[in-house]
């Protein structure tokens, strides 16, 4: 099989479904994963509709059996997987910084990408040249909130110690697999208006997308092991 497949999580909405769409667009099939196998239909009905070759996964980043039963499908059905892009993930700070919340976020944003990540790796080593994509965020760059005023206030640990161990997984994971055709990047997508970023946010969500989109699909030259914005490399 020739066509490209990629599997994004956290595609039903926001981000991870306009990134379904701008890789649909480049002729990859998308796999668009989803907590909620309704939810994952109709995204996928949405991008079939655009004449995009998409279809449905039931997939909780959480749930083993789940992630298990996505691995079994794609080996099964395609014997490959071309790009993986980590991009569930959740934001509870608003409910208060106690120690439940601070694991609940990493299950989501760290875990769940891991584990993931690792029932996939034998599919995405079958790929001539495989990409994995981890959404993360430049609220993980310790470097950057602590030197930079704006960023500098945002006062939300779960999110962002959840991300920058995200961005240290990143880094690893590219030196385990320096020596195969596999690309591994994180992106910060800026502060995009969806749920999370809010109404006020600056950036739209076709522009949100288009980092995660470029590590998709790097060239064999391109980078691996670094936290990107756009086509920018941001500091760990």
């Amino acid at each position: 099989m020739n066509e490209k497949i990629a599997l994004i999580t956290g595609a039903n909405k926001g981000i991870g479904l306009e990134i379904a769409r701008q890789l649909g667009n480049k002729g990859m099939m998308v796999l668009v994963g989803a907590r909620h196998l309704p939810k994952a239909e109709e995204a996928a009905a949405q991008l079939q509709a655009e004449r995009i070759r998409a279809y449905p996964v039931e997939l909780d980043v959480t749930n083993q059996e789940q992630i298990g039963y996505a691995a079994a499908r794609i080996e099964k059905e395609y014997g490959k997987l071309d790009v993986l892009v980590n991009n569930a993930g959740i934001y509870l700070d608003h409910e208060g910084a106690d120690v439940d919340m601070m694991r609940r976020s990493f299950e989501t944003n760290f875990f769940g990408a891991y584990a993931l990540t690792a029932s996939l790796l034998p599919l995405l080593k079958a790929s001539p040249e495989g990409r994995i994509v981890n959404q993360s965020s430049i609220l993980g760059s310790i470097g950057t909130i602590l030197g930079n005023d704006m960023y500098g206030k945002a006062s939300a640990p779960g999110y962002t110690v959840s991300k920058a161990a995200m961005n240290a997984w990143t880094a690893q994971l590219s030196i385990q697999l320096a020596d195969t055709p596999i690309k591994v990047n994180a992106c910060h997508p800026g502060w995009v208006k969806t749920d999370m970023g809010g109404s006020g946010a600056v950036m739209e969500i076709h522009e949100g997308a288009e980092t995660a989109v470029y590590l998709a699909t790097l060239p064999e030259d391109g980078p691996t092991g670094g936290l990107f914005h756009k086509q920018e490399r941001l500091p760990w």
